[in-house]
């Protein structure tokens, strides 16, 4: 399924149907203000490993997902004084942070240092769809096998055909990776320099 949703004023119809997918354990194609990703409902295992095969990527090295707001990333992991006021600065926006996560993530979105990466994206369809759904979505890519991105949603469904079960056209995303900075111990460390300023994480 192919569903034009508004990018700056979502359809709740149209959420709500996307939503019902995810609960009953589907996998989306949705666009963020970096690329257009492929998610399911960070609580469903199942969902979780179907894109592991589509992505054909190493159970050892977890996918990040998308929350709401800062308030809700505070639900799913350790945020200490320095890192909320460092998120508050770049959220939403196109940073993933990693923090250690808390005990509501469950083990396979940790890697085996219990830590996660979580974004806050610049999207109204990404929040709509979390709130709608109340669990944070996982957030990785539309990465063919040969290791092309995709960000073209007509591609992408063409693509993907019926290993997705829905694919959101929220029309042109920027098309560039997230920046990565780990927030660990309250160390900030660039691990991937991508959209955004990183310039005051030295």
């Amino acid at each position: 399924m192919l569903l034009k949703i508004n990018p700056t004023n979502p359809q709740e119809r149209h959420i709500a149907k996307i939503v019902q997918i995810l609960k009953d354990g589907g996998i989306i194609v949705y666009p963020t203000d970096t690329h257009y990703g492929i998610g399911c409902d960070i609580m469903n295992k199942k969902a979780i490993e179907k894109i592991y095969l589509l992505r054909q990527r190493n159970k050892n090295k977890p996918f990040s997902f998308i929350c709401s707001s800062l308030k809700n990333i505070s639900l799913y992991a350790k945020v200490s004084n320095y890192a909320y006021k460092t998120m508050k600065r770049f959220l939403p926006g196109p940073y993933t942070f990693i923090l250690e996560g808390s005990n509501l993530v469950p083990k396979i979105m940790l890697t085996k240092r219990k830590t996660a990466g979580i974004r806050v994206p610049d999207s109204a369809i990404c929040t709509s769809l979390v709130l709608e759904l109340g669990n944070p979505i996982l957030s990785t890519s539309a990465v063919m096998p040969s290791g092309e991105i995709l960000n073209e949603p007509s591609l992408i469904h063409e693509a993907f055909g019926n290993r997705v079960d829905a694919v959101i056209d929220g029309g042109p995303v920027p098309g560039m990776a997230s920046s990565v900075v780990s927030l660990i111990d309250d160390v900030p460390e660039v691990i991937r320099e991508g959209a955004g300023d990183i310039s005051s994480f030295g």
